[in-house]
């Protein structure tokens, strides 16, 4: 009997995804899967904006509180990990929602995706010229080594440069040979939730101001103490850089604030750059009063 196909809920920051999950897992007895990378560090609440425990419903979800800050986030061992919890879920006869922001790691989940290895050395030695020669550098390096990956990325997003050239010198091809394409490793429907720039903006910043007044400063300073600055990555998720720069005295808690609401403005630019290329998401106003039903109607439609 074919299976009914996994629902993925998309689309940039602060457009009501978790919500809207949530009330879709409700009406089909589902149990979500996150696909936010911030949010599979333990501890790292109110500044990833998770639902509260008391607030989801009694529906499990997977892939949040899975990493400490010790810990490197893998799109590798996400992709694993997060596939076993979808059998699990359709194996205990539920529906599978993935809910998140992470561009790459929804599709890690959920396209025909092979993830090239990694090696801490080759990263460190290109991650070194990065800082030392500066980023223009590195992407002229890349256009040397693979232009089509190149001309795909762009030469201020450095990790993902960083990444290209460990790839390119682990495996002796292009970088653009791994980069996923648009085939689903099993059905899906993806519904993407859209909103005017304008209106999203004033999301944003209503959200990082409720951040600040619920706890974002006590949060980072607890896991100050965890080791939130050693971490290579945890520390990178939004607000928290802010954070800490304010705990340093280097900045204002008003600056504080108007740089995570920047950084996030602009994170959520490349969120709709991302999820808009993909031509199978069926977007829906975030805003419209039938939501639901109109997301129900989408996944009826999508059954085998």
């Amino acid at each position: 009997m074919p299976q009914s196909p996994i629902v993925a809920v998309v689309g940039p920051t602060a457009t009501g995804k978790s919500e809207l999950a949530l009330a879709v897992a409700v009406a089909l007895g589902g149990e979500i899967v996150n696909a936010d990378a911030s949010q599979l560090y333990a501890g790292m609440d109110i500044g990833t904006a998770k639902v509260p425990g008391p607030s989801r419903r009694g529906v499990s979800h997977h892939q949040i509180d899975v990493l400490g800050l010790g810990e490197e986030a893998r799109v590798a061992a996400y992709q694993r990990h997060a596939r076993v919890d979808v059998a699990g879920i359709r194996a205990r006869g539920g529906r599978a929602i993935v809910v998140g922001g992470s561009g790459l790691y929804v599709r890690a989940l959920l396209d025909e995706l092979d993830i090239p290895p990694t090696d801490a050395a080759v990263r460190a030695h290109f991650e070194q010229q990065l800082a030392t020669e500066g980023a223009v550098v590195l992407h002229t390096l890349l256009t040397d080594r693979d232009p089509a990956a190149a001309e795909r990325i762009d030469p201020r997003n450095e990790r993902r440069m960083v990444r290209a050239l460990e790839v390119i010198e682990l495996t002796g091809r292009p970088f653009s040979a791994s980069m996923p394409r648009r085939e689903f490793h099993e059905p899906v429907v993806m519904i993407g939730l859209a909103a005017d720039r304008d209106v999203l903006n004033a999301r944003i910043e209503r959200r990082v101001q409720r951040m600040w007044a619920e706890g974002l400063l006590d949060e980072v300073t607890r896991l100050e103490s965890a080791g939130l600055r050693q971490s290579s990555t945890a520390r990178r998720a939004l607000g928290y850089p802010q954070a800490l720069a304010h705990l340093d005295g280097d900045i204002s808690a008003e600056q504080a604030i108007s740089d995570t609401y920047v950084a996030t403005r602009k994170f959520s630019r490349r969120q709709v750059a991302w999820f808009r290329a993909d031509p199978r998401i069926t977007w829906l106003p975030h805003d419209v009063t039938d939501l639901l039903p109109q997301t129900l109607k989408l996944i009826e439609a999508a059954a085998p």
